[in-house]
């Protein structure tokens, strides 16, 4: 089973995430972190994570882009030079429509660009793809 990092500063977003992902009853694990800084403390196992220390990497993870402290853009950039972690696929799922934000994302690396819904039934429906084509379709690299 693929454990699913969501990185959003908006606990409403993050909630609204969780309950997305009940609502189309995913199994995968959701975990969740607050800005850019604890986005990559958890991938290397820093601080309040080093617990996590062993366990496997997240199979995908969920990337906003405005958030505090390190946004997005800065944490792609830097977990996409990380020769460990540049595999893990990243989806960005932000507000943002700016052509800048989507072409910079695609050239540091991003897997897909998606624009966050702005109803919860277009949300549900959003996850409801997403953890089809991320689970169902496509071939993800294992450990």
């Amino acid at each position: 089973m693929i454990t699913i990092l969501l990185a959003d500063d908006d606990p409403d977003d993050r909630q609204l995430t969780r309950d997305a992902f009940a609502q189309n009853r995913l199994a995968n694990e959701l975990h969740c972190v607050e800005d850019g800084e604890e986005l990559l403390d958890y991938l290397h196992r820093r601080g309040r994570y080093e617990n996590l220390d062993g366990k496997p990497l997240p199979g995908l993870i969920l990337l906003d882009l405005n958030m505090p402290r390190k946004d997005g853009r800065e944490a792609l950039k830097e977990m996409k030079a990380d020769p460990v972690l540049r595999r893990i696929p990243i989806v960005v799922l932000t507000t943002s429509k700016a052509e800048e934000d989507i072409l910079r994302s695609y050239d540091l690396g991003v897997n897909s660009y998606v624009t966050k819904p702005v109803t919860f039934k277009s949300l549900v429906e959003l996850i409801k793809v997403l953890g089809q084509y991320w689970f169902e379709v496509v071939e993800l690299p294992h450990d």
